[in-house]
């Protein structure tokens, strides 16, 4: 897998991936784009949401929606890395098992995600969710 980041004015930075899709980083602050450690919250939401519906369909729940709502904290000093990093999943649905959702979580968590399993190593990653009967 490879990909490009170009500088494209003041702290602008446009990064396009091998499949040729183009994102705009901010790396100031995130003020006019998305800042490099807000995408890596995008990233690890969206590779954990990818798991836990496949894996909510493949139980055949009846699930209609997925939302992640990411919260991360990152430590004072410089360089500012994230020190916890917590997931919680809002499931919408019609009969939907919470055993399902727990396991669902729970091997995205720590089997599947790929962007979870490196930032392990340095984050702690915690997840919870809940279900909203639709």
């Amino acid at each position: 897998m490879q990909a490009k980041v170009q500088w494209v004015g003041e702290e602008m930075f446009m990064g396009t991936s091998e499949s040729g899709h183009s994102i705009l980083m901010d790396a100031n602050g995130g003020n006019n784009a998305v800042s490099p450690l807000e995408n890596v919250l995008l990233s690890l939401g969206c590779c954990s949401s990818v798991d836990v519906v496949s894996i909510l369909e493949k139980a055949r729940q009846d699930i209609r929606g997925c939302v992640v709502e990411i919260d991360g904290t990152r430590v004072e000093t410089v360089p500012k890395l994230f020190s916890d990093i917590h997931l919680h999943f809002v499931i919408t649905g019609t009969g939907v098992s919470e055993k399902h959702v727990a396991r669902a979580v729970s091997l995205s968590a720590d089997k599947y995600c790929s962007v979870a399993l490196m930032l392990n190593a340095s984050v702690n990653i915690t997840h919870d969710f809940e279900i909203v009967e639709a």
